[in-house]
């Protein structure tokens, strides 16, 4: 008899959860937060303080607000922007890539290296040129790239010898090539030669290497790729400017809380359909060692009743309209009112640490709601 009172008390208690199962929650949280963002595993900080290249930085201030929402949506080509610094630390004239954190099902759509122009040098005697012709090569013959059929000439185009600055060459077939068979990234060859093609003993122009200069100005290999995710179809139209935006409140990474008085839930139900704030903040999720921006985002929610009848404010979908109706005038059983949801969404942008420590810049669709309405 004793042990069914005991039984029925437990029954009856509502259960405090265990720290353990605490833990369990939000490490299936956090793993199905990884999903949303394409990753099975978040990729380690980098061992010692790094600066992204300054390209990636500015790539992502031109894309995206402070806060990763997209403000420029038909910049970037594909979803992804992946960077790769040069690893022959310094060889001249000679670079190679590891590519080996490009996914097998990301389409290599555009692929471009990227070489700063160093001043000339001071020579003696009035200057007998004022362009150079550079050509760009991919490697077939490591040892030989010189001997015939060692190199294949991807690019090749003439350089002004005046002022410094970046130089930008495509090259995508090359970097399509080594993602469908690693073991043919034999590198790239520079060669800087006259107008004419003639050779040119010293080279009048020099490019910085990745030993040698400041890390701003490190040789590097950009790709624009598509990885095939797309979110829902809903309208993407009317992306949000500079503008301020409603506060973001702080927010932790916990397990939501199932509790609440009812009259407090019953009030949210009388509000209506409207916008919330709902912030993701990277620091608390433990997140903030490899990505660098932003460090959080609102991504807004949508809370509130859809009573009948629904105005033009509350942005009803004729399917909301009709379900309202029949849900008012009881004209048939189990059908409720209409919900309110997002009906409008933004992308967001990530700029982040790779598992290589190359630096990658993310966009994601469908992860802002712009807008609520009754569905």
């Amino acid at each position: 008899m004793l042990g069914t009172v005991l039984l029925l008390l437990a029954l009856a208690k509502p259960a405090c959860p265990s720290p353990a199962s605490v833990a369990s929650r939000r490490a299936e949280a956090l793993k199905r937060l990884l999903e949303v963002f394409g990753m099975e595993d978040p990729p380690p900080p980098p061992a010692h303080f790094k600066q992204p290249p300054q390209y990636m930085v500015d790539l992502f201030n031109t894309v995206a607000n402070a806060d990763g929402v997209t403000k420029n949506p038909d910049i970037l080509e594909g979803n992804t922007v992946r960077s790769f610094l040069d690893k022959t630390h310094g060889e001249k004239m000679r670079f190679l890539f590891v590519l080996s954190s490009v996914a097998k099902n990301e389409k290599i759509l555009t692929a471009e290296l990227h070489l700063f122009r160093l001043w000339p040098r001071a020579t003696d005697g009035p200057k007998r040129h004022h362009f150079c012709q550079v050509s760009v090569y991919q490697v077939l013959e490591k040892r030989e790239p010189d001997a015939p059929g060692g190199k294949k000439l991807l690019a090749a185009r003439l350089v002004s010898l005046q002022g410094s600055g970046w130089e930008v060459f495509a090259i995508t077939q090359a970097v399509r090539d080594w993602t469908e068979d690693e073991s043919s990234n034999q590198g790239l060859l520079v060669t800087v030669q006259g107008v004419g093609g003639s050779p040119l003993d010293p080279p009048a122009l020099q490019f910085a290497s990745g030993r040698d200069h400041h890390e701003s100005k490190k040789p590097m290999l950009v790709l624009f790729t598509d990885d095939g995710r797309r979110g829902a179809s809903l309208p993407m139209a009317g992306f949000p400017d500079s503008q301020p935006q409603a506060p973001v409140l702080p927010a932790k990474m916990s397990v939501p809380k199932l509790s609440g008085s009812r009259s407090t839930r019953s009030l949210d139900r009388l509000q209506p359909c409207q916008r919330h704030p709902l912030s993701v903040d990277f620091e608390e999720i433990g997140w903030s060692g490899w990505i660098i921006s932003p460090r959080g985002y609102n991504a807004y929610h949508c809370k509130g009743s859809c009573p009948f009848p629904l105005g033009e404010n509350m942005r009803p979908t004729n399917h909301a309209t009709v379900q309202s109706i029949i849900n008012a005038l009881k004209l048939s059983e189990g059908v409720s009112s209409p919900c309110c949801v997002p009906d409008k969404l933004y992308s967001i942008n990530l700029l982040y640490f790779d598992d290589d420590e190359n630096v990658v810049l993310k966009q994601y669709d469908d992860m802002v709601a712009g807008s609520c309405g009754c569905h």
